[in-house]
Formats: structure tokens, C-alpha cells, sequence
């Protein structure tokens, strides 16, 4: 059993950092900007930009490097840097076991754990319906997920949130806490609690919208931002779209922009259609010209 380093007792003086995405960016210069030294930050290698030879960085690398920092690609350093804790946000690499034996690590999550352990918190909290979701300082242990929490704090979920501006919400709760608690000391490590459920990759096929499925299960695919349909042998994204009360055959075009669900109705808002730019459903609808015979069930591939 992998005994986990001791958290320290006071403000760490010296941090390393590891991140990759966006949702990352903000937690490390909100410790920049309270004043604490962040001596090493680390993140996914670059990656090739479209077809071509030239490399992209990650969104962590962007803001370390126009922080000044030092930044790595390789977990194993941050043993070198002589650093009293490590600072963990959407890192997305499994940090080794004698690591976390060495250096004490502290891990900023998007979900009130054990619910919602994984990849895709934000996101599998709208899907599943939840009224309430929230942040999580946890000890990050060799276990997914699974440290002891140090800092939890609830934040509601509305019925009209995306995934992105639920997502902001949190960052912006989670970067107080995170930085409140390493000014102040960091609390006794308390166990996790309740049931545990797992916030699974999410997989674009899961999102065709099955249009036997009621209005509200369908408007949280389309709260994501992934939601897709088929619409005469196209790919028809739905980026927004507003619940309604309609009745009629789920798939059916009740009116040029309103589709009938299992239960209520959708009137799409923005749309994107296959190889063109998203734009206002009423401009797609003029082109389309979809009417009461196309029905979104027997749409072929």
C-alpha cells in the first residue's frame, strides 16, 4: 500500500503545478497572482496542429510560458525542483505511486466526489440530470479520485446551465477555495463518503439524439454541446435549442424549426450542419426547407 506523503501544515512556499486544459489555466494563475512560487508546472507534450508540421502547445503550457515558468513534460521532475506540495487541475496522466510516496500532491476537482470520479464531472452532472454539483480539494491518492477531501463546497446546478458556463462557475468557486486553503493551512484529510459513481470519457456516438427520448433528456445532449441528429444523409448539430410543449410523432417536423420528442417538443435556436459554421435555425430552415414528411428517426446515415 502506497503511503502518501504529508500534506504540509502551513502555506507552501514552493509548488509545482500539473495541468492541461483550459480549465486548468485559471487555478494556476490565480496562485501566481496570490503571490505563491510556482517553480515547475507540468503538461501533455505538444501536439500536431491539423495536417500540417506545426506543433500546439496545451493551454497550460500557453499560460506558463507567458507566466515565465518553467514548464516539462515529464511527471518525474517535479522530484527535482525541491517543491513542498504539488498542485493538480485536469492533469489527465496517471502520477506514479513513488511520486506521491515523495511529494505531497493536492488535486482541484469539479464534482461533490465520490460522485462523479473521472474524466468528464461537469459534464456527466448535467446528463444525469443533478440539481447540484460543486468543487472538491482532494489529496490526490493512486486510486482514481479516491484521496481524502480537504475542502467541499456545493454549487446548483440551473436548468438552462451548458456544460462551459457551468464549468466557468466552478473555476471561478474553485480557484478561491484552492487558494484560501493554501493560505490559511491546509485542513486534516477527511475520508470520502457516500456512493461512488464515475464520470466516463464522453463518446460523440452517445450523443446522437434519440428523438424517442423526452424534450428535457434531449436538451441536456444539447446543454453539453455535442448533440448531433441526421438530417437527409447530414450531420445536423444542435447547439441550442428551447423545450416546448408540442405533441406529434417523435422525429416529426412539427413546424420548420420544432421537433416532436418522445414527450414535449424542440424548437432549435442554432444549429450547425455538416461542413458549414453554426448559424441561427431560422437561416438553416430557409436553405433546408425541411417539412411535415422528414422525420429525424429514419434519417439515413
Amino acid at each position: 500500500m502506497t503511503q502518501l506523503a504529508a500534506l504540509p501544515t502551513g502555506r507552501p512556499q514552493r509548488i509545482v503545478f500539473l495541468g492541461t486544459p483550459e480549465i486548468a489555466v485559471a487555478p494556476l494563475e490565480a496562485l501566481v497572482a496570490a503571490g505563491f512560487e510556482v517553480v515547475l508546472v507540468v503538461t501533455r507534450t505538444d501536439k500536431r496542429r491539423g495536417r500540417g508540421t506545426e506543433m500546439s502547445p496545451s493551454p497550460v503550457k500557453e499560460a506558463a510560458t507567458r507566466l515565465g515558468l518553467e514548464v516539462s513534460h515529464d511527471v518525474e521532475d517535479v522530484l527535482t525542483v525541491n517543491a513542498d506540495l504539488g498542485v493538480v487541475v485536469a492533469f489527465g496522466q496517471i502520477i506514479k505511486p513513488h511520486i506521491l510516496e515523495k511529494l505531497p500532491m493536492l488535486n482541484l476537482h469539479f464534482s461533490l466526489l465520490p460522485r462523479w470520479r473521472g474524466a468528464a464531472p461537469t459534464e456527466r452532472a448535467i446528463l444525469a440530470g443533478d440539481e447540484v454539483t460543486g468543487v472538491c480539494l482532494m489529496q490526490v491518492a493512486v486510486d482514481l479520485d479516491a484521496g481524502p477531501l480537504l475542502d467541499m463546497v456545493e454549487v446548483s446546478v440551473a436548468s438552462i446551465d451548458t456544460a462551459e458556463a457551468l464549468r466557468q462557475r466552478l473555476v471561478l468557486v474553485g480557484c478561491e477555495r484552492l487558494v484560501t486553503a493554501l493560505q490559511r493551512g491546509l485542513p486534516e484529510p477527511q475520508p470520502q463518503v457516500g456512493e461512488v459513481t464515475y464520470a466516463a470519457k464522453l463518446n460523440i456516438d452517445e450523443f446522437r439524439i434519440n428523438w424517442r427520448e423526452s424534450a428535457h433528456v434531449i436538451d441536456r445532449k444539447v446543454r453539453v454541446g455535442l448533440a448531433w441528429t441526421m438530417f437527409r444523409g447530414r450531420r445536423l448539430k444542435i447547439v441550442e435549442c428551447q423545450l416546448g410543449v408540442d405533441i406529434g410523432g417523435p422525429g416529426d417536423f412539427l413546424s420548420a424549426n420544432v421537433i416532436a420528442c418522445g414527450h414535449g417538443s424542440m424548437t432549435l435556436i442554432r444549429v450547425q450542419p455538416e461542413g458549414k459554421p453554426v448559424m441561427d435555425a431560422s437561416a438553416w430552415a430557409n436553405g433546408a426547407r425541411p417539412n411535415t414528411s422528414d422525420n429525424l428517426l429514419d434519417s439515413p446515415e
